[in-house]
């Protein structure tokens, strides 16, 4: 799967569609192509220091390897965003959480909210 590295890729995707859950953050941005899907890691310094944040990315990178390759759809972009959590989080549960939020937001058909990031 193809990685978003730009920022405006990753602002794009802020301003899209999200669903919080217990281990981690995901946004969703529907580009309008048929291009295959691409997929974003951030930890905050909120987090902790470098060694804590590169864990967390390092859990969500696995976490979309093996999941998200089957679950994401063509022509989007996705944004996993690390949470406090998600260090030590059970493998499986942020499995649970991968796959409850991209349902969430494939079925979602409303609007995204404006967070006032334009």
């Amino acid at each position: 799967m193809e990685r978003l590295k730009r920022r405006q890729d990753f602002v794009a995707a802020a301003r899209a569609n999200y669903a919080a859950m217990p281990g981690m953050v995901v946004q969703m941005r529907a580009r309008g192509d048929a291009a295959p899907p691409r997929v974003g890691f951030t930890a905050t310094k909120k987090l902790g220091n470098a060694v804590l944040r590169n864990r967390v990315k390092r859990r969500l990178r696995e976490i979309a390897r093996l999941r998200l390759e089957a679950l994401a759809r063509p022509g989007h972009d996705y944004v996993l965003i690390g949470r406090a959590p998600t260090a030590e989080r059970a493998f499986p549960d942020l499995a649970h959480d991968l796959n409850s939020a991209l349902k969430r937001l494939h079925r979602s058909t409303h609007l995204p909210a404006d967070k006032g990031t334009s």
